[in-house]
């Protein structure tokens, strides 16, 4: 559409235009603000629902047993035993003497060569070594594409012997270059010396090959085998039970495969990494290896109970490092309570108390178990005051008064105001948004009525909080907080003189709600209000159909929608009347210009 802009008549149409558009758009703006304030309470709603929601998973802690029953645990002699006891240990006394620690198989090398650098690949110092401990393994080289002009390239493993060896085209590898193809002689070594055009220098340590010519970009190696010095042995050790620790179709050993680019220290490693459970390193001070099982305890095979721990398989280990066949651990020994017996571990739980052995002693240490009466009152205390903290933040914003001299801004408003008086304008548009909301008041008020009613059929002589220092603050303004009378005493002489009983008053189950305990009842109340504020305000997953103030939202962006659209239509019949109104007055205007003519 062609809109005239004042042109016959002087005026200033599209200034004019807006000014009426403002008294237009006074419907939708109010729309819009209702839309505001429809998201600003639906958001409320679920910032209280996350309350309650994170308050009920505070909640389900205190229905475990062992947030009442904590155990607190004291050694007469913590050099020589430690001790921690799980909610189902028994309050007693226990008595360990006559104790000998469990210790580790361990099986030490002889001596090596001092010249042996475990830092260097074993392959270059095999002159330490019998050549038995070598096996030679075939490797498949693939076809190697070169990116570059290169004259040196890595094989992917030393320790080489032989190229070719199998196949009956001994010692040369081919390259092709733009479809030729040229055979390298190979020599092996530890020194190229020089290295003719036709030939390829293999170094035996490091696999790196060395051609006599340049090869260009896009040359390729074709494939080729070559022969690798590896060392292959096996390591045997059993669980607790009897039962090899290594694979079925290895008869229970672990089989282990090192090329000869590895050094001393790295298989090493690679042993203590493995699933054998053995701890190796190499002592440079005596030149020795030492294996030792990183699990106490005599640790057989079941059908020799008192065979090695560690068997030992491969000319390197039994040959080179000579290590002993019969490596043997201990178990620990002890009398607790008068009782004779072994274990595995010098760590190990009966009754509920877990025992750490930490010394070889003939003597008593006294271990005693009881009640943790601080833990259990911290944890309830805790309890109470996140409970407060939850109650005073929902009456906060039922409560909160609405200033409804406060609306949503709307863009050309929020636009003539500073950041800073935008936010504060928000913060009091926002508030009281939840004033008197039903759904929360009835929630609290049952949450209320959870703490003090009693909790039938206890066998205990507990069956309310206040039986236990608990009550409700006498201050109307706390509006229903709990308060632990005094310094808690009452609270600690009923956990210590009944601890099932003030158990029970919390977590008790029950098919009615009398029957259930505290704790109980406030998760059920607290379901419930989640549930209801959900219907009304929804979930951040939740389509718009799907709770009450998505309805309302939808509705009002549909109005919003169709009212723009009319906006839009208004807009354009004000233009056309103002442009019919300016080609009138130019029409006028020709006229009167042509009549001045005929009386000049």
């Amino acid at each position: 559409m062609v809109r005239v802009s004042g042109l016959a008549s002087g005026m200033d149409i599209d200034q004019i235009v807006s000014d009426l558009m403002k008294a237009e758009r006074m419907p939708i703006d109010k729309m819009k603000k209702q839309k505001q304030t429809l998201e600003w309470q639906r958001d409320d709603y679920r910032s209280m629902n996350l309350l309650l929601s994170e308050f009920n998973n505070l909640a389900f802690n205190m229905t475990l047993q062992s947030s009442y029953s904590s155990k607190t645990v004291s050694s007469s002699d913590e050099t020589k035993v430690k001790a921690a006891a799980t909610s189902s240990a028994a309050n007693a006394s226990y008595t360990l003497s006559n104790v000998t620690m469990a210790t580790a198989a361990q099986s030490i090398s002889t001596s090596i060569d001092s010249s042996m650098d475990p830092t260097k690949s074993l392959w270059s110092q095999r002159g330490s070594m019998d050549s038995s401990v070598w096996t030679e393994k075939t490797v498949e080289q693939a076809a190697i594409t070169l990116s570059e002009d290169t004259s040196t390239v890595k094989l992917a493993k030393g320790a080489v012997s032989a190229v070719n060896q199998n196949t009956g085209t001994l010692n040369s590898i081919s390259v092709t270059t733009d479809g030729t193809s040229k055979a390298y002689t190979v020599r092996i070594g530890t020194a190229a010396g020089i290295i003719n055009s036709n030939e390829v220098f293999i170094n035996e340590d490091t696999g790196e090959m060395t051609f006599g010519t340049t090869l260009t970009s896009g040359s390729t190696i074709e494939a080729f085998s070559y022969q690798q010095n590896v060392l292959n042995f096996s390591v045997t050790t059993y669980d607790s039970t009897g039962k090899a620790t290594g694979n079925i179709q290895d008869g229970g050993s672990t089989p282990f495969e090192f090329d000869g680019s590895t050094s001393l220290n790295t298989l090493l490693t690679q042993i203590s990494n493995s699933k054998v459970g053995i701890s190796a390193f190499f002592d440079e001070g005596t030149n020795k290896v030492v294996m030792t099982r990183k699990d106490t305890g005599n640790l057989s095979s079941a059908d020799s109970a008192d065979g090695s721990n560690m068997v030992f398989s491969g000319g390197f280990l039994t040959g080179f490092l000579q290590l002993a066949g019969d490596a043997k651990g201990t178990d620990a020994k002890f009398t607790l309570n008068g009782l004779e017996t072994t274990r595995k571990s010098n760590t190990f739980t009966t009754g509920g108390v877990t025992y750490t052995l930490q010394n070889n002693f003939t003597g008593d240490v006294r271990v005693n178990v009881s009640n943790d009466t601080q833990k259990v009152f911290d944890t309830i205390k805790d309890f109470v005051t996140k409970y407060n903290e939850l109650i005073e933040k929902i009456n906060g914003k039922i409560t909160e008064e609405r200033d409804r001299n406060y609306q949503p801004l709307t863009d050309e408003e929020r636009e003539k105001l500073t950041d800073k008086q935008a936010e504060q304008w928000d913060e009091k548009a926002k508030s009281g948004l939840l004033k008197g909301d039903s759904i929360l008041s009835s929630g609290l008020n049952q949450m209320r009525s959870n703490w003090y009613a009693s909790v039938s059929g206890m066998s205990g002589g507990f069956s309310q909080l206040t039986d236990i220092g608990i009550s409700t603050s006498a201050n109307y303004t706390d509006r229903g907080k709990l308060v632990i009378e005094g310094d808690g005493t009452k609270l600690k002489e009923a956990i210590e003189k009944d601890p099932q009983s003030v158990m029970d008053l919390f977590m008790k189950s029950g098919s009615t709600t009398s029957e259930k305990g505290v704790v109980r009842r406030l998760r059920d109340t607290i379901t419930q209000t989640v549930s209801k504020v959900e219907q009304r305000a929804g979930r951040s997953t939740w389509t718009s159909e799907q709770f009450l103030l998505g309805r309302n939202l939808k509705s009002v962006n549909s109005q919003i929608t169709s009212f723009e659209s009319r906006l839009t239509q208004v807009e354009d019949r004000y233009y056309r009347q103002f442009t019919a109104m300016e080609k009138a007055i130019q029409n006028a205007n020709a006229q009167s210009a042509q009549l001045s003519q005929y009386f000049s």
